[in-house]
């Protein structure tokens, strides 16, 4: 699997703390069967102090993983809440 470095969001909690999460685009090898097989995209999330969140698999379409990348990025997305955002995404 490949990790695709794609943007770094910084904003600040409610409290004034100030946060850094970078945006991944993961990229897998699907297996169809029959010997053939296609690329396929999901999105982690990685925080300043270590905690990570990624979601494997979600697409083949590199246009709808872009769409949810920038949908994360906008709204500062952490690992914590990304599992949820993907799944209402779907």
């Amino acid at each position: 699997m490949r990790e695709l470095l794609v943007d770094t969001c910084t904003g600040e909690e409610e409290d004034g703390t100030a946060h850094s999460f970078q945006y991944y685009i993961l990229v897998d090898e699907m297996e169809l069967g029959g010997g053939l097989s296609c690329e396929s995209y999901g999105v982690k999330v990685a925080g300043p102090d270590g905690e990570e969140a990624s979601v494997p698999n979600i697409t083949v379409s590199v246009e709808r993983i872009d769409q949810l990348l920038e949908l994360l990025r906008r709204n500062c997305v952490s690992p914590v809440t990304l599992r949820d955002v993907v799944l209402d995404w779907l």
